[in-house]
């Protein structure tokens, strides 16, 4: 019994490892294309239009948190088949189950499995 309980908490790592990794690839700044430009002109707001629009404050990640994203992209998920990462992946995305569920075609009680068995896959190897 206690193997079990074991293996429970190591699927539980693991799984907030893989949300903690979207999370962080999430903050990390959008790629530009070099060489593109805009012609027009900046828009001048007054003070009114700049304290109405809503600022979303973005803080980058810490290196830390970039190494530990690192591990779970190159070395925890390699590890899965490719329908087991990707169901990982969407549901660290918090993809509801139900667009998993249709976009792979299987009943939400196999896509769980799947989910789990691939959670289990990965605590079992580290």
């Amino acid at each position: 019994m206690s193997n079990d309980k074991d293996i429970s908490i190591k699927q539980k790592y693991v799984e907030e490892r893989i949300r903690e990794a979207e999370r962080t690839l999430r903050k990390l700044p959008e790629e530009k294309i070099q060489g593109y430009f805009s012609a027009w002109p900046a828009i001048k707001h007054d003070a009114v239009e700049l304290l109405n629009m809503e600022k979303k404050v973005h803080f980058p990640p810490l290196p830390e948190e970039i190494d530990e994203m690192e591990v779970v992209l190159f070395k925890w998920l390699p590890m899965l088949e490719p329908v087991e990462r990707k169901i990982v992946w969407l549901r660290a995305e918090r993809i509801p189950w139900k667009v998993i569920c249709a976009t792979f075609g299987v009943g939400r009680t196999k896509g769980w499995e799947i989910y789990k068995c691939a959670l289990g896959k990965i605590a079992a190897r580290i």
